[in-house]
């Protein structure tokens, strides 16, 4: 049996179509709804929330007053702020009745509502209020689910906001591990060549002024590849000078990875771990080369020195954090590539005693939510 055609302008049955309608509208309301429960984000909302349910009018309330009224009767806002609170004392779905909602407005379709808790990790927030003429089972479900589904939301935001604020820890535990071994050693440098060769002396001041402002900086929690590279060749300057001729770089960028979105101090350390633990007690001249690539849907950034080498086993606990171990960052950085992309993006280390140390980090070239939020110090 033939399966029937399809033909342009066809868009399915009724219900398809309703269904399509509520998915639009509920995408439409996502957005502002991560951002948390804010005025803000229930009034951009509250529009689609109103046109899932259909009703006259919707209000959106916190513990204490109601954020946003779309619809018609706005001058019930008061009486929405107490049934708001009646609903939060009792942490479950009220109805409203016309003896509630007193109204001498003629013709006015707000005369009995559904009162829904939002609840998050067992803590109720605040309510979404449906309104209609007459009540109806039907609505009342409505009103429970799409408070459900706001409920989610709100409590993705709060995870986000969460994610957030152990990134922006982990970065400080991070500036603090890199910056006193290196602003001392950074300082003495350069305090060498006062006397013998002041031009290099200042030209390294702007050097290290141009480092500490890009690592110290309030910034995103992303930047580019193009920036990170950038401060990682002026604390490459400021290590050579201190080195000497006894650390040799060598950089090789395909110019299409530069401008690949990265998270904020995520290859820097991984290159003062090399010049730190890799070259610093090594008997021959230090050789250190950062590779960045090309690979098709991915960028990969290749540190590598020949160096002392590690123990694999040291390794593998330095990424599993052990904070016992003197290795700047690593396990930081590991943590925070795969709470960004994913498992599959944690760091690969090659090494072994005495053999130098490869690190390798791959990193998509677009990942949804990933980007520069344009932060600048």
């Amino acid at each position: 049996m033939q399966g029937r055609l399809w033909r342009r302008g066809h868009l399915g049955s009724d219900a398809e179509r309703a269904t399509f309608r509520a998915l639009h509208q509920a995408s439409l309301a996502s957005p502002a709804l991560r951002e948390g429960l804010t005025t803000s984000s229930a009034e951009r909302a509250i529009r689609h929330l109103r046109s899932l349910l259909g009703t006259p009018a919707l209000a959106i309330t916190d513990t204490e007053a109601v954020l946003a009224w779309d619809g018609v009767g706005g001058h019930h806002l008061d009486q929405a702020a107490v049934v708001g609170l009646l609903a939060i004392e009792k942490g479950s779905t009220r109805t409203v009745d016309r003896g509630q909602l007193g109204c001498t407005e003629p013709g006015c379709p707000v005369r009995t509502g559904v009162v829904s808790p939002l609840i998050v990790d067992g803590r109720v927030l605040g309510t979404v209020q449906a309104f209609s003429p007459s009540p109806t089972a039907g609505l009342v479900r409505a009103t429970e689910e799409v408070a459900q589904w706001v409920s989610g939301q709100l409590e993705l935001a709060e995870l986000d906001a969460h994610r957030n604020r152990m990134i922006e820890a982990e970065v400080r535990a991070l500036r603090a591990q890199i910056s006193p071994h290196f602003v001392y050693n950074s300082l003495n440098a350069i305090a060498s060549f006062v006397r013998t060769d002041p031009d290099r002396a200042r030209d390294l001041l702007v050097e290290f002024a141009d480092f500490t402002r890009y690592s110290f900086r309030r910034h995103g929690e992303f930047t580019t590849l193009a920036e990170e590279l950038n401060s990682i060749e002026r604390y490459l300057l400021l290590e050579q000078a201190r080195f000497g001729d006894r650390l040799r770089v060598t950089l090789n960028v395909a110019p299409e990875v530069l401008p690949v979105v990265v998270p904020f101090l995520c290859i820097q350390p991984l290159v003062e771990n090399a010049v730190r633990h890799g070259l610093e007690g090594a008997d021959q001249i230090g050789l250190l080369t950062i590779n960045a690539h090309d690979r098709g849907h991915e960028a990969v950034i290749e540190v590598e020195d020949n160096g002392v080498g590690e123990d694999p086993e040291r390794v593998r606990r330095a990424l599993a954090g052990d904070s016992s171990l003197d290795s700047v960052g690593l396990g930081n950085v590991d943590a925070r590539l795969r709470t960004t992309f994913g498992d599959d993006y944690g760091l690969v280390v090659e090494t072994a005693p005495g053999a130098g140390t490869k690190v390798i980090v791959r990193v998509p070239k677009f990942a949804p939510g990933v980007a520069v939020d344009g932060v600048r110090g």
